[in-house]
């Protein structure tokens, strides 16, 4: 089984107790906190990833780090469970999928906006709003500048391009010229 897919099951089995028990949101913030933890410290991140530290070790250690973050049960349950099976390399994988799960809870979705100049955060907020609006939902808006767009925008929500850009409309007219030859 690949490791997103094992990553999968565990944050699945995470959001839906979390839901029950405590929030998602809480959760979340719980399991990366802990996650920042071992990506900041090496030595820690090596330990618990060194095969040649039993699993045993793993989780005490794992367990003195829970008595100082104080995490909700469920995440100390998860934590535990990760290094008792000595998968914590799911970790990354994990906060990952995780965090996809409560945006879809939340039914925020990301979007990337690409336009030739940059935006003032007025423009930002009001795509934002609008593309909230029409897709019926809270859009959280990545923007970046591509000045090989001439002009216009390209926007990506999830797999869907809505491309509006004047470098691809000159392509296009490029193309039915092609053709029309």
């Amino acid at each position: 089984m690949s490791t997103r897919a094992s990553a999968a099951r565990y944050a699945k089995a995470l959001f839906d107790v979390a839901l029950t028990e405590s929030t998602p949101e809480q959760a979340e913030k719980e399991l990366t906190a802990f996650s920042d933890l071992m990506h900041a410290h090496a030595d820690l991140r090596l330990a618990l990833s060194s095969p040649a530290v039993p699993a045993a070790r793993k989780q005490a250690v794992v367990a003195h780090i829970l008595d100082r973050l104080q995490p909700s049960s469920p995440v100390r349950k998860l934590l535990l469970l990760l290094a008792e099976r000595d998968r914590l390399d799911l970790l990354p994988e994990l906060v990952s999928v995780f965090h996809e799960r409560v945006m879809e809870h939340l039914k925020i979705v990301q979007a990337e906006v690409t336009t030739a100049s940059p935006l003032t955060p007025d423009r930002v907020a009001q795509l934002q709003q609008r593309l909230g609006a029409s897709i019926g939902r809270t859009v959280t808006l990545t923007a970046t500048v591509d000045p090989a767009l001439i002009g216009g925008m390209v926007t990506r929500i999830g797999s869907t391009v809505y491309d509006g850009s004047v470098a691809t409309q000159l392509a296009a007219l490029q193309q039915r010229l092609r053709d029309s030859q």
